[in-house]
């Protein structure tokens, strides 16, 4: 999420000089430069943003560089995940039943948000879902890590991306130097994402919005601020239009490929109708036909599905965003199923897969439903074990039929 926002350069010469004297994060990694050194070295570059010195030395003297975001940085997924599998994951009946409490415990905020932002309060709630698991704790406490450990040492030690890491270190102290948050407080991902829905710190920083009124912005804490810098991110750099749809699911008996911007009246008179049999609420919004699996469910999809894509540049993540939206408005699931893939397991059968999964000597955790690291680790020990193929750690139906069969 990045920003074209111009900002107020201080040039000094001392700065720029001891700025060329920063190690290259190669040599970082290597012997050569000990990450006091280039502490040292990368403080100039700190106080030519705007950080006191005081800041400074009081956050970057103490920190001690998280080495192993290294490998988190370059690590590939184990498994493949198919797109059905990846859906079910994250529009699960836990996250439906919880987003729908969610929505009723908020409800005056998020009349706030439609009304100031225009965002629908279904997608807020897809993305805060998918993001945090709406702000859960569980998630802060087994998922995050302290940020400026994990920042700080991409930005010494990381030579791919060594720019982006060194400016979203810089914006992160630039928060704590404005007092809007403590090193202390930010607990995030490996990246660097925060809060109820992981704002990278030049987000925090551009785009953030003091909405409950405290002097301060903060992605922590109650949803308020979360919520209208996500809606004014939206807003602003994805173009996220009032009152549109994002799109619908539609029947596509033609088999059409991608492609065409027509509006939704025209694509009705070529016989692309929604899924569910009822009218396109905005006929004359235009959209554009997407299949992203052959064979599979087809959608409508108009500029405000670009707008979620522009949180994350992921047609998938888009896709698991506004349909978990839906469901928590109270949509059916997708009437057509992915070829080869299943039907997304309802809470009762996921909780028969972790009890079952313990029973037989696989610690799942807790069965609520939930799935979570120990459900998945046992899942993959599971599988192994029986050579359930493939090894790949899914909760699903295929899954639950072995386990009733025994180990």
């Amino acid at each position: 999420m990045r920003n074209n926002l111009s900002r107020r350069v201080v040039l000094r010469a001392a700065f720029a000089a001891a700025a060329l004297a920063v190690p290259h994060q190669a040599d970082a990694q290597s012997s050569s430069y000990k990450f006091p050194q280039w502490v040292a070295a990368f403080k100039p570059r700190a106080l030519a943003r705007g950080v006191s010195e005081k800041t400074y030395d009081r956050v970057m003297n103490a920190v001690k560089p998280d080495t192993s975001v290294y490998d988190l940085d370059r690590a590939q997924p184990e498994f493949r995940e198919e797109l059905w599998q990846y859906l079910n994951r994250r529009v699960s009946e836990w996250r439906v039943l919880a987003g729908r409490e969610h929505a009723k415990e908020i409800e005056p905020l998020l009349q706030r948000i439609e009304k100031d932002y225009g965002v629908d309060r279904y997608i807020m709630l897809g993305l805060w879902g998918n993001e945090s698991a709406f702000g859960d704790p569980i998630v802060q406490k087994n998922f995050m890590r302290p940020v400026i450990p994990a920042l700080a040492a991409l930005a010494w030690g990381e030579p791919r991306r060594r720019g982006y890491w060194e400016k979203e270190l810089l914006n992160a102290l630039v928060i704590i130097d404005r007092g809007w948050s403590s090193p202390e407080e930010m607990n995030g991902s490996w990246a660097g994402a925060m809060g109820h829905t992981q704002w990278m710190p030049e987000v925090w920083l551009n785009v953030g919005v003091d909405y409950d009124g405290d002097g301060k912005v903060s992605p922590f804490g109650k949803p308020d601020d979360a919520f209208a810098g996500t809606a004014s991110y939206l807003v602003k750099r994805g173009g996220y239009k009032r009152g549109e749809p994002w799109g619908y699911e539609v029947k596509n008996p033609d088999g059409r490929g991608d492609g065409g911007h027509r509006t939704y009246a025209s694509w009705r008179q070529l016989g692309i109708v929604r899924a569910n049999g009822e009218p396109y609420t905005a006929p004359d919004v235009i959209a554009r036909l997407w299949t992203p699996v052959a064979g599979g469910p087809s959608f409508l999809l108009s500029k405000n599905f670009d707008a979620v894509k522009s949180y994350n540049p992921s047609s998938s993540y888009a896709l698991a965003i506004v349909l978990l939206g839906d469901r928590i408005r109270g949509d059916g699931p997708l009437t057509r199923l992915f070829p080869g893939g299943e039907r997304t397991p309802t809470l009762a059968e996921v909780v028969e897969i972790q009890r079952r999964l313990t029973e037989q000597g696989f610690d799942a955790g807790p069965a609520n439903g939930r799935i979570g690291k120990e459900t998945i680790q046992a899942i993959l020990a599971f599988q192994r074990k029986v050579n359930f193929e493939p090894v790949d750690g899914y909760a699903g139906l295929k899954l639950l039929a072995r386990l009733r069969k025994g180990s």
